[in-house]
């Protein structure tokens, strides 16, 4: 019949009626988002299966140390472990909670674990004194010159924050780039491109040529069209999957997680056994500065002369399961890289069905033979002059950019985690998931526009997307290149319901 009452396809002679064209075009506008939501979960796939096998990997790692500390201190150190179990409780329990994303200060946590181990075990270590809370506060500001778990606190503090901020970055950084997909591909079809997509997949049905494939080239200006805004993600998706490489590479080495997490335990051990051998000097020491404590009416106990033999503490290195681990990552990671910009050739090649660049016999949008428009570039500049799709370029796609700033934020992140500098996480609601900003990072340059020393100040905050399971507390921010990061977040927030 007569294409006349057509409205998307071409008004030849066709054999579709205005009803079978409005289903047409539903039909594909359902198809090709489902084509996108395909092409998403399997880079979500990818990504939360990396950080399903790091967390578990570093989880079993810090459960070990626990468990041989649990083991082997009882029959090490009696009293001095069974009457203090809850101080080192408490500290693992304080490094899990850093590395889920709680707002902790860990090298506080670690200077709150050593001063009341001191405490503790100085107590219990000169039975036969009377020592008050006030005699241990003169105490501890005295023992702490002379170092009386030797060089080891300084030494673990130094290399465990390097290792958990390393970590706990590397891990969230999967969660957001999956988050980010996820988000990214509910994101609806406009008008203009859902006409575009029918033009480009069903129109040849209703010519009667439902067997000649479109041409590659058409295909390609139509799918960049209509994903223009997803295109500008891949700047910020490529600093963020360079990144998590370069942090990947700090992992396995110089912050090598398998050596320092898996060794607490030891750590530890060596530090009270240094405490027990500097006993008789820190307590003369400590007594010249605070003065005698009054002698105690209970007497003393020989607790501690009996359990002075060492038992000899393991940590089984998973060095080779790390290193796999890693590589794997990287494959990904190297291969995910330009997701967004391959995203349409490979829509087009493999969805699609498109037929070859060369083929004159294909679907032009109008009729079967060669298409000749040029291929537009990426991204929603572009698309100024888009043959197949109309294109407003001046009205970039919200949610999108608000994942383009979630990516800029744990790319910075990340370029921190890689000199060793702490940025906290702070928990955002979805409505304010595009908030912050960041500098790019795109490779191993990350982080040597900041500080060159580990962190000794509070941490710095950013905001991230929600992710189940990891409970993410807020906390103020200090000045530093994330505070005016935060600002910029905040006015664009602003700028963004101004806008709607």
């Amino acid at each position: 019949i007569l294409g006349e009452h057509l409205r998307i396809c071409p008004q030849g002679y066709t054999c579709c009626t205005s009803e079978m064209e409005e289903n047409f075009a539903n039909k594909s506008r359902s198809e090709f988002e489902a084509m996108l939501k395909e092409a998403g979960r399997a880079v979500q796939t990818t990504l939360t299966a990396q950080h399903r096998s790091f967390d578990s990997y570093f989880q079993d790692l810090l459960n070990k140390s626990e468990k041989a500390l649990y083991d082997a201190f009882p029959s090490m150190y009696g009293e001095l472990y069974t009457q203090n179990m809850k101080v080192f409780k408490d500290l693992y329990s304080e490094l899990r909670r850093y590395y889920r994303g709680s707002n902790i200060n860990l090298e506080e946590a670690l200077n709150e674990f050593w001063t009341r181990l001191l405490e503790r075990l100085f107590k219990l270590l000169n039975p036969q004194y009377h020592i008050t809370d006030e005699y241990l506060d003169c105490m501890v500001k005295h023992a702490e010159q002379h170092k009386p778990f030797g060089e080891v606190p300084r030494d673990l503090k130094v290399k465990a924050t390097r290792a958990f901020i390393a970590a706990r970055s590397y891990a969230q950084g999967f969660l957001v780039g999956s988050d980010v997909v996820k988000k990214v591909s509910q994101v609806s079809l406009s008008h203009e491109c859902t006409r575009a997509i029918m033009k480009l997949m069903y129109c040849p049905h209703c010519r009667g040529m439902s067997s000649v494939k479109p041409c590659n080239n058409y295909c390609l200006n139509v799918v960049k069209g209509c994903l223009a805004n997803q295109a500008d993600l891949n700047t910020e998706w490529k600093y963020l999957m360079d990144s998590l490489v370069v942090v990947a590479d700090r992992i396995d080495g110089p912050y090598n997680v398998d050596t320092v997490i898996g060794t607490i335990h030891m750590r530890i051990a060596e530090a009270i056994s240094n405490l027990q051998e500097n006993k008789d000097s820190l307590t003369a020491k400590v007594f010249q500065g605070c003065g005698n404590p009054k002698i105690s009416t209970k007497g003393s106990s020989s607790e501690d002369k009996k359990r002075r033999g060492k038992v000899a503490l393991e940590a089984k290195s998973s060095a080779q399961a790390l290193e796999m681990l890693v590589l794997d990552a990287k494959g990904n990671l190297t291969a995910l890289k330009t997701y967004w910009i391959t995203l349409p050739g490979s829509l087009c090649s493999k969805k699609v069905m498109a037929s070859s660049a060369a083929d004159d016999k294909c679907w032009n949008g109008m009729t079967r033979g060669s298409y000749l428009p040029e291929v537009m570039g990426d991204g929603l500049a572009n698309q100024i002059n888009n043959p197949e799709v109309e294109v407003d370029i001046t009205k970039p796609d919200m949610t999108i950019r608000q994942q383009i700033m979630q990516l800029k934020i744990m790319t910075n992140r990340l370029g921190n985690a890689n000199i060793g500098n702490d940025v906290d996480f702070q928990d955002a609601s979805d409505d304010m998931s595009g908030s912050g900003s960041g500098d790019s990072c795109p490779d191993d340059v990350c982080g040597k526009r900041l500080s060159k020393s580990p962190s000794t100040r509070q941490p710095e905050t950013h905001a991230i997307p929600k992710q189940s399971g990891h409970g993410i507390n807020g906390a103020s921010s200090r000045s530093s290149p994330s505070a005016f990061l935060l600002l910029l977040s905040v006015a664009f927030i602003a700028a963004q319901h101004l806008w709607r």
